[in-house]
This record gives structure tokens, C-alpha cells and sequence, in this order.
């Protein structure tokens, strides 16, 4: 089975069992699996380079902490997070860059800087401008993602009558949204927003049931890496004298659960470890 895709303007076919990676790189100074550590241009560069030597396709980065309780930053702060290190990394290579943002202002300046993918995890619902944003640029692609509520408070007392169910008809109609207002649809990915705004047992109902959380022939997109339902099931605290530890134990669950959801019918997957996480696609 194959799923059609389309960045740059150019058609992408995705093969059920082949998932591209998409490498996490968090410009940010208080990111739970990065810290501060790729938060000076220099560093992020170097490890934007790392990530696509290592297999990546895509480097998603991202200015603003998603993390459950996170508070938001103003604009012009993710703006000065974000800009300089997509124009470095496009000094250096033409892969793929993947802008992760609700504000519409920082994905337009993003691109022009050299992004090729809004990642939305608003489902390009936060900001009312992100829509004209991916009209006026027809090259870029889409990431459309589920919430529930936003990530100051998404993970407090998250409820569901029907997680797969709700998840579903929210993604297909976003879709329908989305293209009656003009967006090609192979332009469009979707992700069900593991973690975000959803308990341990909604997170594990929508990895069970993936194929019923595609669009059309969209491709799916998976973000597991690190989760903190690998502390909850390991039994490991996530407070900060622990962080080393349980991000190291999180590893192998994450690369486990990329097997799967490879097999399941994922088509791109979000990691912070790529060279784990391709080995592991390299043995399937």
C-alpha cells in the first residue's frame, strides 16, 4: 500500500513498512528531552547535520516547549530561536526542514528561510492566520495534528467517550476543512497527537488502532519519542535529577514502538534518536 505525499511541489510515495524519520531538533532552554543543549546556533547546526547523516529526512525544529504545562513564548522570541538556525542548516544541505509552530507569523518566516513543512500542532487551528499561510505558500507541505486543549493544561484530566473514534473524526474533518478551503491534498499529513492531551491508556488505544486514524491517502505521521508513558510504564520519574536516566530508558521502548507502527501503516516517524531508530527500520 502506498500513501502520496508532496513537498516542494514534488509527488513523494510512502511504502506501508519504509517510514521516512523525522529528527527532533528542539531549539529551546527548556525542552524535556533536549535541555539547552542545541539551544546555541552552533550546536543546533551540528546537530541538524547529525540527524540527517544519521537517516533522517526531515528536521523538524521547534522554538516553543510543547511539553505538558509548558507555558508559550511571544513571537518574536521563537522568532529569534528558530530563523537563524533554518538559515544555517540551509547553507549546508537541501534535506528537508520541517518548521514546528502554531504561529502562523513564524511559519511564513520560517519558510521564506528555507522550511519546507508547517508542523502544526494546533491542527492549524490556534492561529486564525496559519490557513492563509499555507495558501499563499502552495510548495509547502502540512502537518495537521490532534489536541485536546493546549499545553499548559492538555494533560489535566484529558477524557474521551471514544479516543480512536473522536481522533478520527476530528483528522478527517480538519481534512475537509483544509481542502474545501483550497490546500492540495497531498499536501496534507496527519498525526493523532500522541501524548498530547490524552492519558496512557487513550495513548495506547490510537497506536493500536492506526489504520483507522488515516485520511484518505494522506500520509500518517507518528510521534511516540520519549513520551512520558514510557516513564509511567517503566516507573520512572520524569523530575529533573532523573531526566538523564529515564530519557535513556525511554530509548529502547521508542525504537520498539517504531517497529511496530512501521508495520502498522505509519509513514513518517518523530524521533530524537535517529540512529537508533533507523537501525531498527533497517532490520524490519
Amino acid at each position: 500500500m502506498q500513501q502520496q505525499g508532496q513537498i516542494r511541489g514534488e509527488s513523494i510515495s510512502f511504502t506501508t513498512g519504509q517510514p521516512w524519520i523525522m529528527g527532533v531538533l528542539n531549539v529551546t532552554p527548556d525542552s524535556f528531552s533536549d535541555g539547552s543543549h542545541y539551544y546555541e546556533l552552533e550546536s543546533a547546526v551540528k546537530q541538524a547535520l547529525l540527524l540527517e547523516q544519521q537517516g533522517a529526512q526531515i528536521i523538524d525544529i521547534g522554538g516553543e516547549s510543547t511539553k505538558p504545562g509548558a507555558d508559550l513564548v511571544s513571537e518574536q522570541e521563537e522568532l529569534s530561536r528558530v530563523i537563524p538556525v533554518i538559515q544555517a542548516i540551509r547553507k549546508h544541505t537541501d534535506t528537508y526542514i520541517s518548521i514546528d509552530t502554531t504561529k502562523a507569523s513564524v511559519a511564513r518566516t520560517a519558510i521564506e528561510a528555507g522550511a519546507d513543512i508547517i508542523n502544526d500542532i494546533s491542527g492549524l487551528e490556534q492561529d486564525e492566520d496559519m490557513l492563509q499561510v499555507a495558501l499563499d505558500y502552495p510548495q509547502t507541505a502540512i502537518v495537521v495534528m490532534h489536541r485536546q486543549g493546549i499545553s499548559k493544561h492538555m494533560q489535566k484530566n484529558p477524557h474521551y467517550h471514544n479516543v480512536v473514534g473522536q481522533v478520527a473524526t476530528y483528522l478527517q474533518s480538519r481534512y475537509l476543512a483544509l481542502t474545501q478551503a483550497g490546500i492540495q491534498e497531498q499536501r496534507l499529513c496527519f498525526d493523532p497527537g500522541i501524548g498530547f492531551g490524552k492519558t496512557l491508556e487513550h495513548n495506547l488505544a490510537l497506536i493500536k488502532h492506526l489504520e483507522e486514524l488515516r485520511v484518505g491517502d494522506c500520509p500518517l505521521l507518528l510521534g511516540v519519542s520519549r513520551k512520558s508513558m514510557f516513564g509511567h510504564c517503566l516507573s520512572v520519574d520524569a523530575t529533573q535529577p532523573e531526566r538523564e536516566m529515564s530519557l535513556h530508558l525511554r530509548e529502547a521502548p521508542t525504537a520498539a514502538l517504531t517497529s511496530y507502527a512501521a508495520q502498522a501503516g505509519a509513514n513518517i516517524i518523530r524521533v530524537h534518536d535517529v540512529q537508533l531508530n533507523q537501525k531498527v527500520l533497517m532490520e524490519l
